[in-house]
């Protein structure tokens, strides 16, 4: 069953044999890009969507995003004094 629509079976069979002959710190670093990658890309959005938010205020944002409402809320209870949800 092929991982994506749009490519090719030859290119997708040398993708996976790439990861599969990366060492376990290349794959690390790969990973580690990628969400370096996606927190900056959702930073970004919160810095589009609520301009005139500080960068704490993102951040904590952010929390909300990638913890969840609740679990946000008790590692930085100035959430709720900020109503940001």
């Amino acid at each position: 069953m092929p991982l994506t629509r749009d490519t090719s079976p030859e290119i997708e069979r040398r993708q996976l044999q790439a990861w599969r002959d990366m060492s376990a710190a290349e794959k690390a670093n790969l990973v580690t890009g990628l969400t370096t990658a996606t927190r900056e890309l959702a930073l970004a959005g919160m810095r589009h969507r609520f301009p005139k938010s500080s960068e704490r205020e993102h951040f904590l944002r952010l929390a909300i995003l990638t913890l969840g409402p609740e679990l946000a809320r008790r590692a930085y209870p100035e959430i709720a004094l900020l109503d940001l949800e």
